[in-house]
């Protein structure tokens, strides 16, 4: 074959596919029919790592895709980068005689073999090279190496083409991942007002205007329920980030053991099970956001972790060997007394101080009656949209009485609930708010004075008939508080709500706590 058809020929096979192991395959079969050629590796150089990075293979059989890293030594580094191998191709009849040639030869398992290097340019830039193994000794020449050289230029394109297909199809994997991560994670930003923010949250709403358009962390503090996640997507849509993604962790919800790899991902092949890359939170909200709720839940070893990117502005994946610079803010939140947690050693100092810069304290719903009436109606619209209910159910100022009378242990997600059970039993008419400890009297039409009345139409305080309620709860489970089927779980409440409130009320804690 004359050498215009061979070049011709080569060029077609070597650019008929994107995909690179396909097209190496093609590549050595018609190299096959003219010159020895028993196995093709395709590799990149990458100075970063210092190492070769080989991307795929073929043989008689197939062609596969590779993603082998193979580390150089800096004698190996210089050969490459001060020019002592900047031919066009080199050609090894004795691999082992050759640093490079022997590191390869080893890795693959070639005891006796010659080896033809094609090294691929673009307009001066190198791209990677073509070897060509062929069992035996002495088995390539210079005459099959000045063949070979026709085919360096489309080599070296296919290849570029391959590898920027590549990118693209992780781009739009990562872009896919990333949506279906936003639309499980994410939580959404919209132009609502804070319901409260002229009311009781006035003073909230102050220090998030003095607050919002700086990069500081904040640290917001309240009781289980009270709106945190609310106030800190108020932040972030008030910033100059509005635009950029909000991550929501939930500290207390991640095991322990998978707190790494949630937080700051990890690379294909960390650990058991990591079949691919994953990008962690801290990465996924990058010029965004990050909403640490229950912060103080963190074990200690991850609060270092927490301090350092506080500190630097970047992570390692696990596994990873570099820095990866982020651009994020952080807002903390917590219903735990973070210094009581210092002083107890259970919460770093320095973490503490590095996150307690800017503390706004959420006040608890009791603190903030007049912001009952406008959550019950923004509840009750939201409700009824969610389960189909054409005209949401009007509200009397009588039919607030008892929901003003009572404490709310559980603050707004606790209210939220009243609302949707009071929607699910009664979707028309007068409404009844099922409270705990107001069972006898659940009307929603009763009157003020008579919402002041006692269950038994007596003289009962409001916290003597709560803590009575309580304690016949706790009776029902055995004295248990937390977990499955506990008082707090029978009340709808946090288990530290509840410890709160029986703290106040003088009630001791039975087993299980």
């Amino acid at each position: 074959m004359d050498e215009n058809d061979f070049f011709k020929q080569g060029t077609l096979l070597i650019c008929s596919s994107l995909e690179i192991e396909v097209a190496i395959w093609r590549l050595r079969n018609f190299l096959a029919d003219h010159l020895p050629a028993d196995e093709l590796y395709l590799s990149l150089y990458e100075p970063a790592e210092r190492a070769l990075r080989f991307v795929a293979r073929a043989d008689r059989q197939a062609g596969v895709k590779l993603n082998k890293l193979l580390p150089l030594s800096p004698e190996m580094v210089g050969m490459i980068e001060k020019g002592g191998r900047l031919s066009d191709y080199l050609l090894l009849n004795e691999p082992q005689a050759d640093p490079i040639g022997r590191l390869i030869t080893t890795e693959f398992g070639f005891a006796d073999t010659s080896l033809l290097a094609l090294r691929l340019t673009i307009a001066g830039e190198r791209i990677g090279v073509l070897d060509v193994f062929a069992q035996g000794r002495e088995r390539l020449c210079r005459e099959h190496a000045e063949r070979l050289r026709f085919l360096r230029e489309p080599v070296a394109i296919a290849l570029a083409n391959a590898l920027q297909h590549q990118r693209l199809v992780k781009l739009k994997e990562q872009l896919l991942s990333d949506s279906r991560f936003f639309n499980r994670e994410l939580i959404a930003i919209s132009g609502d007002r804070v319901i409260g923010a002229s009311g009781g949250l006035s003073r909230v709403m102050q220090a998030v205007s003095q607050v919002a358009h700086l990069r500081n962390t904040v640290l917001l503090q309240g009781e289980t329920g009270v709106g945190k996640e609310v106030i800190a997507s108020a932040i972030h849509a008030a910033s100059p980030r509005r635009g950029e993604p909000f991550i929501k962790v939930n500290c207390g919800a991640i095991p322990e053991n998978l707190i790494d790899s949630e937080l700051f991902g990890h690379e294909k092949g960390a650990f058991t099970g990591a079949y691919e890359q994953k990008r962690g939170r801290f990465e996924r909200a990058d010029r965004g956001t990050v909403f640490l709720d229950e912060i103080g839940e963190l074990p200690l070893w991850a609060q270092v972790r927490l301090l350092r990117v506080l500190q630097t502005q970047e992570i390692e994946r696990v596994g990873g060997t570099r820095p990866i610079r982020l651009d994020i803010r952080i807002i903390a939140a917590t219903h735990r007394d973070l210094a009581a947690m210092v002083r107890a050693g259970t919460f770093r100092e320095d973490l503490w101080f590095r996150i307690n810069a800017f503390p706004i304290r959420i006040p608890p719903l009791r603190e903030r009656q007049e912001d009952i009436g406008p959550l019950v109606q923004h509840f009750l619209h939201k409700k009824a949209i969610e389960m189909g209910i054409a005209v949401a159910p009007q509200l009397s100022p009588a039919s607030l009485a008892p929901l003003l009378d009572y404490s709310w242990p559980g603050n707004v997600r606790e209210l939220e609930n009243v609302v949707e059970r009071a929607l699910i039993e009664r979707r028309r008419g007068e409404l009844h708010w099922d409270l705990p400890g107001n069972e006898a009297r659940r009307s929603g039409m009763a009157s003020a004075d008579t919402s002041k009345e006692g269950i038994d139409g007596g003289e009962d305080s409001l916290d003597s008939v709560i803590s009575r309620h309580i304690q016949a709860v706790l009776a029902r489970t055995g004295g248990r508080v937390g977990g499955a089927g506990g008082a707090a779980e029978a009340l709808g409440v946090h288990p530290n709500t509840l410890r709160g409130r029986m703290r106040k009320l003088g009630i001791r804690f039975g087993r299980g706590q």
